[in-house]
């Protein structure tokens, strides 16, 4: 019989009001887009201004975030240096490695450090026969490999020939070390952009070592260059002696840093930090008492003791704080620093201490990045872009309604409203999983609203062929939508399957296409099968019509 139950009705209404209300702020694009800034700005701790009150808080504020090539802003295809960290690993093992043959030095003799690849020790005894002893000493210093794909394997290899002893990182170390180090580099990109307040960027993997940088409203690719490309290796490490001569020996376990404020000064530091940037909790841009910018900051419990306890040792002795191998400050201790928080002052700008304090927040990346790929994308390309759109979606909406309407009639303005609908749903559903708009996203809800209407046509069809046996246009219209139903499955579980293998196996614009184009195969199913019956229904309640021209 052609009834639907009041609780469906209201179930149907309900569910495309829901989307038509998540849809609405992308209506009032800047105001909500202001709106949101202002709240974050508040959540931060900060002071907002009169867009806080530019959009009511009871309303969604969710929007659909415009991608790359619709706002403009930078792209980067970075590679990470994992060469650095196998240099810092052997870098960090060679104190634990000269206290452990010193320790044999009755029968290995003296030791000294060799040049030789950065990747590696190479270490000279002056007691060859010595050298099975030197080896298993230093044996001890390989560790079990903490990855699922190399159980049971050491991450050092030793290695000797006559009076040479080699130590270097073994093949299944370096390949868990490279995944380590890309996931971190992920991980602190990420945290660095996020910081700065941007929307929705693009950051991900590709390849074994390489980074995809897309930030959507960014002013170029110089700006995002600048946020992300500083290691911010920030170590405290004690001040042997100040000179003026570049060439100066810094003596063993030492090194001679430059002075980033004053040119011709350098700094022979103990190679070894008191502590290091991964002890740091938070970081603040702040004033000193003189009124200059500066940077706050405080360690966690483990660095706290450590700062705590080097500060009351040390009082009248120079500390120096150095970022990525130049020396920022070089204070004299005072007192003793206990609670783990101190300042860094410098020569910074306003806008240079809250970049420092955001590079600081976000961690050190584990290696370099070299930019392979920059590009900027001005703002000017992505309104023309979003115009074209617009122009596309207008267009064919406007000749799929027309169509409809020549083709069907009263139905086919049945079969429009639920388009107008089904488009509403798709914003609105796009607004709800903030999922970024681009222009093959914008391509994908072209052909959307051209299949949109696909259901109609099959339902109507049926329709007409059932009106055709004389079996009454009650019983023609429930035949109608109970026959094309099949028909109707069968094409759109095709279509969303394509659209599922297209974002498996695709990425970025090809996603964002397979995005859209899902999206609006479940909402145009659900408006064709549902609200169009409903539709039908209500006017057949009314007018109970003799005879249908469909």
């Amino acid at each position: 019989m052609l009834q639907i139950d009041l609780w469906k009705r209201v179930l149907i209404w309900a569910f495309c009001a829901l989307g038509l209300l998540f849809a609405l702020p992308n209506g009032f694009y800047t105001r909500v887009e202001a709106y949101n800034d202002a709240q974050k700005a508040i959540d931060l701790g900060g002071v907002a201004g009169q867009e806080a009150a530019s959009w009511p808080s009871f309303l969604p504020s969710s929007l659909v975030n415009l991608g790359l090539d619709l706002r403009g802003g930078a792209h980067l295809l970075a590679e990470v240096q994992v060469d650095d960290v196998y240099k810092a690993r052997m870098k960090a093992i060679w104190p634990e490695l000269r206290d452990i043959l010193r320790e044999e030095r009755t029968t290995i003799g003296t030791i000294r450090l060799q040049d030789g690849p950065a990747d590696r020790l190479t270490v000279k005894i002056s007691e060859p026969d010595g050298m099975a002893r030197a080896v298993e000493r230093a044996g001890e210093l390989a560790k079990p490999i903490a990855s699922l794909n190399a159980v049971g394997s050491k991450d050092l290899v030793v290695t000797s020939q006559d009076d040479i002893l080699t130590i270097q990182l073994s093949d299944a170390e370096k390949a868990a070390s490279d995944e380590r180090t890309l996931r971190q580099a992920l991980e602190i990109i990420r945290r660095r952009i996020d910081e700065v307040g941007t929307r929705e960027p693009t950051i991900q993997r590709q390849g074994s070592n390489r980074i995809l940088i897309q930030v959507p409203g960014i002013g170029s690719a110089e700006e995002l260059k600048d946020l992300i490309g500083t290691t911010a290796q920030l170590t405290f490490q004690p001040v042997l002696n100040v000179v003026s001569d570049a060439e100066t020996n810094a003596g063993f376990g030492n090194e001679l840093l430059p002075s980033l404020d004053e040119a011709g000064k350098f700094y022979i530091l103990e190679a070894r930090p008191v502590v290091t940037g991964e002890d740091l909790v938070d970081a603040q841009p702040s004033f000193d008492q003189n009124g200059r910018p500066a940077v706050t900051f405080r360690f966690n419990p483990s660095g706290a003791r450590r700062f705590g306890d080097y500060t009351a040792e040390n009082i009248g002795s120079p500390f120096a704080i150095v970022l990525d191998s130049e020396v920022i400050s070089a204070p004299v201790i005072q007192s003793h620093i206990p609670g783990g928080s101190g300042i860094i002052t410098g020569n910074f700008s306003i806008e240079e201490s809250t970049n420092l304090a955001v590079l600081l927040r976000a961690g050190a990346l584990p290696a370099t990045l070299e930019f392979l790929e920059e590009r900027t994308i001005g703002p000017e390309l992505g309104a023309d872009s979003i115009e074209a759109g617009k122009i596309a979606c207008l267009v064919a909406f406007g000749a799929v309604l027309i169509f409809m309407v020549l083709s069907y009639g009263l139905f086919g303005l049945f079969a429009n409203i639920a388009l107008i609908i089904n488009i509403g749903l798709i914003f609105g559903f796009l607004s709800a999983i903030g999922a970024t708009l681009t222009l093959p996203g914008i391509a994908g809800i072209v052909l959307t609203i051209g299949m949109a209407v696909d259901a109609n046509v099959l339902i109507f069809e049926r329709i007409r062929e059932e009106l055709k046996t004389a079996k009454g246009p009650a019983r023609a219209i429930e035949l109608g939508y109970e026959r094309a139903l099949s028909a109707i499955l069968d094409a759109n579980i095709t279509t969303l399957i394509t659209a599922v293998i297209l974002f498996a196996m695709g990425s970025g614009p090809v996603r964002g296409f397979s995005i859209t184009l899902g999206i609006g195969i479940l909402t145009s199913v659900f408006t064709a099968i549902f609200v169009t019956r409903l539709l039908v229904i209500m006017w057949f309640e009314r007018r109970r019509p003799r005879t249908l021209e469909v």
